[in-house]
């Protein structure tokens, strides 16, 4: 589902007065803040165009006046800002034993957060959960409804019933459910659906270890593992919005192959520790206990085979491991990793680390839910006529 600043109606006049807002305030969002004539040099609007424009926004409360900025001859120009406050978005990551949901405004920052032990992932019992934590949200930060955008949710994959429905990663009875449908009815508000690895890397690029890179991939620690690729600033979806389903690769084990997240997974460690949560794995870690060390020890080698299939499949600037895992955990686990020579990633030019953990923490996903709305937001798109 498509998400504009303001409905876009039926008309062309319409709908091409919502493209070129979009236009505006993605330029001032990238730039931080800007004039008039910049804004109309990058846009290719005319200045009155973009006088107009900027008049409607700033009465709405998107921009502010951020102060002059000699530009050459003549007066000193008006330079606007995107006002954080203006719109907000909800994120929501959906797992199989946990619901995770947060606010923010339009610069990411939280305005509230929750987390919820699930006994039932159903799609009733989610979608409830959902309209009320965003009732809750929107009460705790005084956030006027009006300027809620949307919510982005995130899951893990795969989406549809394919030959991997039945892993332990899945929710069950999602296979054949319109979840866009579901919670757009639920929330009464556009909704975006979106793989949660896909949603960790955006996040990363937003705020985290991805700053400035175009092409990279993300192993993310769900449930299962998951893995996002960003090439040239956009997410590889696959034709059914399913690529990246590297949990399910087999690698080289003690038994014989086996599915990568069977050994790499928060499911595969919970399996030999008992810890259920990232506070008790950071409580065991901190206690080198055996388990968790047995486990980092058969992590580390079939993590550096998916590794090394991912940059000689994608050639990534680098590769990001982050989740819902403690930090010093994912530390100790990169530590352990030796990575072949045999990959196009062993060169002498290289600027990052073949392999890092990420920033954005353990509601990565989350976040990048939320950033998903407030993006699209603000990316020009001209609908097609109603």
């Amino acid at each position: 589902m498509s998400l504009s600043v303001v409905p876009t109606p039926g008309s062309n006049a319409e709908r091409s007065r919502a493209y070129n807002r979009s236009l505006v305030l993605g330029h001032v969002r990238g730039a931080g803040a800007s004039g008039r004539a910049e804004i109309a040099r990058a846009s290719g609007l005319s200045t009155q165009a973009v006088s107009n424009i900027i008049g409607e926004l700033v009465a709405e409360g998107w921009l502010f006046e951020a102060g002059k900025r000699s530009e050459g001859r003549g007066l000193p120009a008006v330079q606007y800002a995107l006002a954080p406050a203006a719109g907000t978005a909800i994120g929501v990551e959906v797992r199989p034993d946990a619901l995770l949901v947060a606010l923010t405004d339009l610069d990411g920052s939280s305005l509230a957060t929750e987390r919820h032990s699930l006994t039932r992932a159903d799609p009733d019992t989610v979608a409830a959960l959902i309209a009320q934590a965003r009732d809750r949200a929107l009460a705790q930060s005084g956030v006027d409804p009006a300027r809620l955008l949307g919510a982005g949710v995130v899951m893990p994959g795969p989406f549809g019933a394919t030959g991997l429905t039945g892993a332990a990663s899945d929710l069950p009875g999602w296979a054949q459910m319109d979840a866009r449908a579901l919670f757009a009815e639920a929330l009464d508000l556009p909704v975006i659906i979106e793989n949660d690895a896909n949603a960790a890397a955006m996040a990363e690029r937003i705020s985290g270890v991805a700053q400035g890179l175009h092409t990279y991939a993300y192993l993310y620690f769900g449930t299962g593992l998951g893995l996002g690729v960003v090439t040239r600033g956009e997410l590889m979806r696959g034709a059914h919005g399913n690529a990246g389903e590297i949990g399910h690769i087999p690698v080289a084990h003690a038994t014989g192959p086996v599915p990568l997240e069977q050994i790499v997974s928060r499911f595969a460690l919970r399996a030999r520790t008992g810890a259920d949560s990232v506070d008790a794995l950071q409580a065991l870690h901190a206690n080198a206990d055996p388990n968790l060390m047995g486990w980092l020890d058969d992590a580390a080698p079939a993590l550096a085979n998916a590794v090394q299939i991912v940059e000689n499949l994608f050639d990534p600037e680098t590769v990001i491991i982050g989740g819902a895992m403690p930090e010093a955990l994912l530390d100790a686990l990169v530590a352990r990793v030796v990575l072949a020579p045999a990959s196009v990633a062993n060169r002498p030019d290289r600027v990052q680390p073949r392999l890092m953990r990420g920033t954005c923490g353990r509601m990565t996903a989350t976040f990048g839910a939320a950033a998903l709305v407030i993006n699209q937001a603000f990316t020009p798109r001209m609908a097609s006529p109603a």
